[in-house]
């Protein structure tokens, strides 16, 4: 049977933690979800009180482990976590669970059934429900457009915290990828994509979580710089020169 790894990256989520991953837990176990699992508690450098939390949470349920990782970063957290694991499919959520479960089987799915490579949840795809401020839909469509417009992408949704990819092809993008924030989705949607792999967009129902760490202006800056340096550097085309012909 596919076995999947479920890494759910956090910062300072002391209050978050012993609310949601017993939620995860309990979906992951059901009947809804027909496949084996981890789940993965990757800190990136907290420094309140997740670490006993999670270190808890993964004492007193099978199949969580806690994994530490000494700098902050979502990026970083989840190159470490994908970059070690022997699992068939390596996911990732936020630990708010705003991203609604119910989609996760299909997430899944689109590897382990229908032979995508990479799997992302899409707020803008046909189908999804999304509650949100307008400001954060407005960023978020803007953002999206322009990567269309600077890449010629076909994917619509880069930063929704909901994403699966077969093993062995995240650990062939995470050399490629140079952020270790925010920013390490869309590098890895727009690497991928040039580089031919198959993606496919499960719309999901998602809700705005008001208590977000996400710094939106600082957030903004770093992806724009981060796309003007991917349009420059366009990795894709080194690892494609370096690969033997045939």
């Amino acid at each position: 049977m596919t076995n999947v790894d479920v890494v759910v990256p956090v910062y300072n989520e002391q209050e978050a933690l012993p609310k949601n991953i017993p939620l995860l837990y309990e979906f992951l176990a059901s009947e809804a979800f027909a496949y084996d699992w981890r789940i993965v508690i990757a800190d990136n450098a907290s420094t309140d009180g997740t670490r006993p939390v999670a270190e808890k949470l993964a004492q007193e349920l099978t199949n969580v482990e806690y994994l530490f990782i000494p700098a902050k970063g979502r990026g970083r957290a989840l190159r470490e976590a994908w970059g070690r694991s022997t699992m068939d499919i390596v996911s990732y959520m936020d630990v708010d669970l705003s991203t609604a479960l119910e989609a996760f089987p299909a997430l899944i799915g689109a590897i382990a059934d229908k032979g995508y490579d990479i799997a992302i949840g899409s707020r803008l795809a046909r189908g999804a429900q999304l509650k949100r401020t307008l400001k954060r839909e407005v960023l978020s469509r803007g953002y999206n457009l322009l990567i269309k417009a600077l890449f010629m992408t076909r994917f619509s949704d880069a930063q929704c915290g909901f994403k699966a990819a077969k093993t062995g092809v995240a650990q062939r993008l995470i050399p490629l990828i140079e952020d270790g924030s925010w920013f390490f989705d869309t590098e890895l949607l727009v690497i991928a994509e040039k580089m031919g792999f198959a993606i496919a967009e499960i719309p999901v129902r998602w809700q705005e979580d008001l208590d977000t760490r996400v710094q939106i202006g600082k957030t903004v800056w770093d992806d724009i710089k981060g796309l003007v340096r991917l349009r420059v550097s366009r990795p894709w085309r080194e690892k494609r020169r370096s690969e033997p012909e045939g």
